[in-house]
């Protein structure tokens, strides 16, 4: 999963960011408004953590415009101020959810896990389809019970599938949210991890869907849509 960090103090953004990567999550840093506007409004997030009080604009005019464009990613707002108005306007302008500072990191990370799984429908931290459970707290996987041995690639790619279980992913959706803007991307890379994954969960589990991508499916459940082979 791929998120979205927009603090001005250098210091606290790359503590947050490392407690993010460290968590398993790629991450995109930005140290003002503007270059905060920009990468939410060109790039696919599955979660932005915003300060509000951010140079050259400010966290919620940033805020305002995304959603004036329509970008519907949530958006954990964070402020040092402690007057109920500025957390007001913080929901009002469109953010999902906030932390106060001083805060612990933990607090952030269970908040950005429960953005991430409200967003795509889920209600708890163990995500299962059929014999695999992915644990997004813990970011462990285990099927039929039996942790599994996954590099951070293959875990990103499992839980970003997992998310959005049933649903087709493309190669190129599961690029962009593998990887941060300045990794060189080659969406041929996805089948190799999907091939390494299918041999360590089980080949049914990822349905190759021609000509679209892949979906996540328990194979105990009847299929109906788009004809697939795996």
């Amino acid at each position: 999963m791929r998120i979205l960090l927009v603090e001005d103090d250098a210091e606290l953004n790359r503590q947050i960011k490392e407690s993010l990567e460290d968590a398993g999550y790629v991450v995109d840093a930005a140290l003002d408004g503007e270059e905060g506007h920009f990468l939410g409004d060109t790039e696919p997030y599955d979660c932005v953590v915003l300060d509000i009080g951010l140079p050259l604009m400010d966290g919620i005019s940033v805020l305002q415009r995304w959603r004036e464009d329509a970008r519907t990613m949530p958006v954990l707002i964070l402020t040092a101020r402690d007057r109920w108005n500025d957390k007001v306007a913080g929901i009002d302008a469109g953010a999902d959810d906030y932390v106060t500072k001083p805060f612990h990191i933990e607090e952030v990370l269970a908040r950005v896990r429960a953005l991430i799984r409200r967003a795509s429908g889920h209600a708890t931290s163990e995500l299962a389809c059929g014999p695999l459970i992915v644990d997004t707290k813990t970011s462990r996987a285990l099927v039929d019970g039996k942790a599994l041995k996954l590099t951070s690639h293959e875990f990103r790619l499992l839980s970003y599938l997992i998310h959005h279980k049933a649903e087709v992913v493309s190669r190129t959706e599961l690029t962009e949210h593998l990887y941060d803007q300045d990794f060189d991307r080659d969406s041929n890379t996805v089948e190799v991890f999907v091939g390494r994954l299918r041999r360590k969960i089980g080949h049914d589990l990822i349905e190759t869907v021609r000509g679209l991508g892949y979906r996540l499916r328990d194979p105990g459940e009847e299929q109906a849509g788009t004809p697939a082979a795996s």
